[in-house]
């Protein structure tokens, strides 16, 4: 009789192990925020749980029915059925924690997708600021590089315009120079023409070149 108390005893002890490690982690579903895999690893830990405790109360409830007085058997079934009662509002409880827990991911799921796209927009939308920019600063640099162009264009017109003005003034300086000479130089292109060598007095028709090269005897 001793010797079946004390197997009763440990029975209830274990019992009371399972149930109490279900709760805690019926509490640890309840506050799962994710990710998925967390809440099926937890899930599973209930299970196996579960199934332990089931045992251990068919156990108990084998015990129950072997003792030989008949109030000692009531009370170890009154003990087992208030077991089971537990053990069902153990599962109601779990299975709220569930639907509580998948709630919470997909809404925290749906945000980050939301979240996801909202960096998506913001990032097309910079990358779109980024091009314009770009292109604007493509627009100004052409437009700069333009009118450096056009300023280099007209400083070497104006240089070329001013060498011109200045080669033109030496032209004329050297002409009303030259001005007042004009009658002597027309003398001294005459006189040029009455010492140039005979030879360059050639005319065309029979050639005399008696006075090109003297007789070298006296006449």
């Amino acid at each position: 009789m001793a010797s079946s108390d004390v197997h009763v005893r440990i029975c209830e002890q274990e019992i009371l192990k399972y149930d109490l490690e279900i709760k805690a982690l019926i509490q640890d579903i309840s506050e799962c925020t994710g990710p998925q895999s967390k809440l099926t690893e937890l899930n599973g830990e209930v299970k196996k749980n579960f199934l332990s405790l089931r045992l251990r109360i068919q156990d108990f409830e084998q015990m129950a029915m072997e003792q030989d007085k008949e109030s000692d058997k009531q009370a170890l079934m009154t003990q087992v059925e208030g077991h089971r009662k537990q053990m069902l509002s153990n599962q109601t409880t779990w299975r709220k924690a569930n639907l509580a827990s998948k709630l919470t991911i997909d809404n925290m799921e749906k945000q980050a997708l939301l979240n996801g796209a909202d960096d998506s927009v913001r990032q097309r939308k910079m990358t779109k600021e980024g091009l314009a920019q770009t292109t604007s600063d493509i627009t100004e640099n052409l437009m700069s590089i333009s009118r450096m162009m056009a300023q280099q264009v007209q400083q070497s017109e104006e240089t070329i315009t001013s060498l011109v003005c200045s080669v033109s003034a030496g032209v004329a300086l050297q002409q009303s120079r030259k001005a007042p000479k004009s009658t002597s130089s027309v003398h001294t292109g005459r006189d040029r023409t009455a010492c140039s060598p005979a030879f360059l007095q050639i005319r065309p028709g029979k050639a005399d070149y008696s006075n090109l090269f003297p007789s070298p005897f006296p006449a």
